[in-house]
């Protein structure tokens, strides 16, 4: 009777310590165990490739284990009355929630997956996966939020497509020239540059000319480490105008073998350097975050705020002309493109011409870029949707304080961008219930 009694006290202990308890004293107590069982499971952490995603999923014994550890705490925190919580405790309480939701959906696609595994899984893209659109579904919610669907998505990226173009022809009208004066207008010599050392130079003015402007509008933007720009020589980069490199403080502009948009400094500098990239990384750096706000990163959230802040290049960026406004647009359609043409791709079966034929309905003569980015999309499905999503959630909530600004009275900048960044990155619909009460 002894050894029995041993014996079922050792399982219990055993069991707590794998799979954690149903009740804790406090929230420190339950966010202590929840941060130690969850880095205790080594959960693979979201690859921007499907295959990678796909190989690296593991063992059933495995997956039963970290099953198990999720269900136990979701049970835990009903136990919790979330209005004795402070403020912030409420906040990682519901982003908790939202991760358990998250990995139990990831769980019970791996069971699945498990049953139906090929010996090798196809390059060709998720249509040719088993279980490809189930995947998408997963991806999507992983990469831009729980909340959406490839069905809304792909009707946004339509919206977002007429909102660029419409941008894009009140500047052609603004011109006052016909269209085809106004195409060989912006295809002259004079917006573009062909040398490192004007591009360089242009950059750094326009850095300089930038800064005094945000001071009022985004805080501690004066306060963090300096933005270094550089030529960037890795051509496996070549794809892209720009990207930032965070560890080296130092964003790259890409000029190779073809002249160089002038159009696209504003954009570029806003996106990559301050306020986007570089000033919201390094201001997330000086936070001090809960544990378990350390647990997750969400690249959604990064991208999308990048290129909300590109919107405000006229209104922060005095010197700035229409037509570097235009370049803002030139990429952003491509961008709102993508968006269709990833659901497309990856959930209802489009072939590689039917993408292409959508590029070239909304984009002329950059085909070349269309053949680029629909194997980028079929191979990293989900990931190009960030950008439109993010920048459109927080205009949203931009456009919700407009509607009851009285007219008189500027908009609070300042307050509005510290309320999106003080808690750091997190799921859009986790900070539109939390922050934003919505």
């Amino acid at each position: 009777m002894k050894i029995y009694k041993y014996i079922l006290l050792l399982l219990f202990f055993w069991n707590t310590a794998v799979f954690g308890q149903e009740t804790f004293a406090d929230w420190t107590a339950f966010e202590t165990a929840f941060v130690k069982d969850f880095k205790r499971l080594h959960i693979n952490e979201l690859q921007i490739s499907y295959r990678d995603n796909l190989e690296l999923i593991q063992s059933e014994r495995n997956i039963k284990k970290q099953e198990k550890m999720f269900l136990t705490y979701k049970k835990a925190l009903k136990t919790f009355d979330r209005e004795t919580l402070t403020k912030n405790q409420q906040l990682d309480y519901a982003l908790v929630l939202y991760e358990i939701n998250l990995h139990l959906e990831r769980i019970s696609l791996e069971k699945k997956w498990l049953t139906v595994k090929p010996r090798r899984i196809p390059t060709e893209g998720l249509q040719h996966v088993p279980m490809g659109k189930e995947w998408y579904v997963y991806f999507l919610k992983k990469w831009v939020d729980a909340s959406v669907t490839p069905d809304a998505l792909f009707q946004f990226g339509l919206s977002e497509i007429n909102r660029a173009k419409k941008a894009m022809n009140a500047i052609e009208e603004a011109s006052g020239l016909d269209s085809l004066q106004y195409q060989h207008y912006i295809n002259s010599n004079r917006f573009f540059y062909n040398n490192v050392t004007t591009i360089q130079q242009s950059f750094e003015n326009f850095k300089k000319e930038i800064l005094s402007n945000l001071i009022d509008a985004f805080p501690k933007v004066a306060e963090l480490p300096d933005v270094h720009i550089k030529q960037g020589k890795n051509e496996a980069y070549a794809q892209v105008p720009a990207y930032y490199a965070e560890l080296r403080n130092t964003f790259y502009y890409n000029f190779f073998d073809k002249p160089f948009n002038k159009r696209q400094v504003a954009w570029i500098y806003f996106h990559e350097a301050v306020p986007g990239h570089h000033y919201q990384i390094k201001f997330e750096e000086t936070l001090e975050k809960s544990e378990i706000k350390k647990l997750f990163s969400y690249n959604g959230y990064r991208e999308g705020w990048a290129a909300y802040v590109e919107e405000l290049i006229y209104e922060f960026a005095t010197n700035t002309t229409k037509y570097d406004e235009l370049g803002k647009w030139e990429w952003d359609i491509i961008r709102s493109v993508r968006v269709a043409m990833d659901v497309g791709l990856n959930y209802y079966d489009w072939s590689d011409e039917k993408a292409l034929e959508f590029w070239q309905e909304h984009i002329k003569g950059q085909d070349e870029i269309a053949l680029r980015e629909i194997n980028r999309m079929k191979n990293w499905p989900a990931q190009v949707i960030t950008y439109k999503y993010g920048a459109n959630q927080i205009l949203q909530w931009k456009a919700d304080i407009d509607a009851i600004l009285p007219k008189d009275k500027p908009f609070p900048w300042l307050s509005f961008h510290t309320k999106i960044l003080e808690n750091g990155a997190l799921p859009f619909s986790v900070m539109d219930a939390e922050v934003f009460g919505n």
